[in-house]
């Protein structure tokens, strides 16, 4: 075999391998992003649904043994429960609503329009979460109490907006900017007004970028507990009723209370996640 032909074959050998590496890495990758997500998860569902015994076990076999929803359905009838996971549906619910009403519509202004001061406003709103709540806690509960919203749960999804809302006209902006003016422009063309070229083309586009900037504002709401612990007393959500009820509660009660906590989040985003999903189609477009 002459020379020539070695380093042709050599040559052609090394992007094959290359792109088997890269490969090799990206699953691995990926493998090593689900264990650090699911393990946890799993970890915690066994200290739920393994009751007392399952929590203090020793050494842990990492195996479902002696699992039973008794334990969960016990903690589930405590007084209080239900119904303050009831209250983080509602709050988490004006929260997603709200952000996206508002939000979407701050963030196609920045992605379409040109106006004076539009990069001191963008630094405003990120502004807006340089102020720690444990500041303001005192004068929200003063200006809530007047306005009759204390320890209500449409004044915990106001305060949940406040917090989301930052974040959902930036994302949005973003995914604005990745749908193409032209299709716009091109609606307009063909008859078109600015709002029904807005709802028949950018929306549609823009969907998948408009649930993931949901599934953040849900997240953001369902997880908040300050906020939720000093504004309300007996409409408590549920991170704050866990917060004040588990605290002198058995293990195994913490645990469920924690499962509790984690599932909401994840079926909401199984929900949605086609869109999530279909948010890199957009991205790179």
């Amino acid at each position: 075999m002459s020379s020539e032909t070695m380093s042709t074959t050599e040559t052609a050998s090394r992007p094959a391998s290359f792109v088997s590496s890269r490969r090799w890495l990206l699953w691995s990758g990926i493998a090593a992003l689900c264990a650090w997500v699911l393990v946890p998860i799993y970890l915690v569902a066994l200290g739920a649904l393994g009751g007392r015994q399952g929590v203090y076990i020793w050494p842990k076999t990492g195996l479902p043994t002696g699992i039973s929803l008794e334990p969960f359905i016990l903690f589930l009838k405590t007084e209080g429960v239900v119904q303050s996971f009831l209250n983080s549906l509602g709050a988490a619910g004006i929260t997603v609503a709200l952000s996206i009403l508002l939000g979407a519509p701050a963030g196609y202004a920045l992605a379409r329009y040109d106006f004076r001061g539009k990069d001191s406003y963008r630094l405003l709103v990120l502004l807006t979460r340089a102020f720690p709540l444990a500041i303001l806690a005192l004068p929200l509960t003063v200006s809530f109490i007047r306005l009759g919203l204390y320890d209500t749960i449409i004044g915990v999804g106001l305060i949940h907006t406040v917090l989301a809302l930052p974040f959902a006209a930036l994302v949005t902006q973003g995914i604005f900017l990745g749908v193409p003016k032209e299709l716009e422009e091109a609606a307009w063309v063909f008859g078109c007004t600015r709002v029904q070229a807005f709802f028949k083309v950018v929306a549609p586009l823009a969907l998948p970028g408009i649930v993931a900037t949901a599934v953040f504002a849900f997240v953001i709401s369902w997880n908040e507990v300050f906020a939720a612990s000093v504004l309300t007393v007996r409409n408590r959500t549920l991170t704050a009723y866990l917060l004040t009820v588990l605290s002198e509660s058995p293990m195994h009660y913490r645990f469920a209370g924690g499962l509790m906590l984690i599932l909401p989040s994840v079926v909401f985003i199984f929900a949605v996640r086609r869109y999530l999903f279909a948010i890199w189609g957009i991205s790179s477009k």
